[in-house]
């Protein structure tokens, strides 16, 4: 059942609700990596995705009259993201931040669609956010989720050998078509550019990894602003990136 949801420091006249109920069905998923990706119109049924159904959910997700869809990936010392659908009668965009009860801010990691901004996470990132699923948190719980919700934030020159097969186990757990996974996973990770990528690196003053990338929020450490020990503890719930340490993910 969906929840109305405040998020005091998102200044949107907008009704807000919980939708972590969507994270159930298939269409959800290849709706939102395709969505993200500006693809919608590819069609379901090579995927193992029932054609209405996902027609429905892309309807469902893209509504101007209905309260915007929020999905949450609750972190390590109350930290949560959050992946707000915004649908205005004009255009529509996915915004993705975190979001710290004691910081009177957010952290603004990306956004997809119309006004598209990032990327917002390295692959350690990523991987930390997905794995790290603390004990009584809100929103998302399974790592496949998680990660496939903020799978369009990555953006990292230093992919892993790894990555793909990571990525296309987690389309498979949610429901995607195993044999179609694989080549998903390639079309998702195919804008990694090894070469001219972008770079995480930590900057002086931070223990929060920024990023090279021209429109990426990350240019600048994330949320900033909050104090020494709260970006502490927000690099903790990223993956504990040092310099030295693989910001990066490699």
């Amino acid at each position: 059942m969906s929840t109305d949801l405040h998020i005091p420091e998102y200044l949107q006249d907008c009704e807000l609700v919980a939708a972590e109920d969507l994270a159930r069905s298939p269409a959800f998923w290849l709706a939102h990596v395709l969505m993200a990706m500006g693809e919608y119109e590819e069609p379901a049924e090579p995927y193992g995705v029932d054609a209405a159904a996902f027609e429905a959910m892309v309807d469902r997700l893209s509504d101007p009259d209905e309260p915007w869809p929020v999905l949450r990936v609750g972190c390590g010392g109350d930290h949560t993201v959050h992946v707000v659908y915004v649908n205005w009668e004009d255009c529509s965009n996915v915004d993705f931040f975190v979001r710290h009860p004691a910081w009177g801010r957010l952290g603004h990691l990306g956004q997809c669609g119309a006004d598209a901004a990032g990327p917002g996470l390295s692959w350690t990132e990523l991987l930390a956010l997905a794995t790290g699923v603390p004990e009584g948190g809100e929103g998302l719980t399974d790592p496949s989720e998680r990660l496939l919700l903020l799978l369009p934030l990555l953006g990292d020159a230093d992919l892993p050998g790894e990555a793909h097969a990571t990525v296309a186990r987690a389309l498979s757990h949610c429901g995607i078509r195993r044999e179609a996974a694989g080549d998903l996973a390639t079309v998702l990770l195919a804008g990694q550019d090894p070469v001219g990528g972008p770079r995480w690196t930590i900057p002086e003053g931070s223990p929060v990894a920024v990023c090279s990338a021209p429109y990426s929020p990350r240019r600048v450490p994330l949320a900033l602003g909050i104090t020494p020990d709260q970006a502490e503890a927000l690099a903790a719930v990223l993956g504990g990136s040092r310099p030295g340490g693989g910001a990066g993910g490699g």
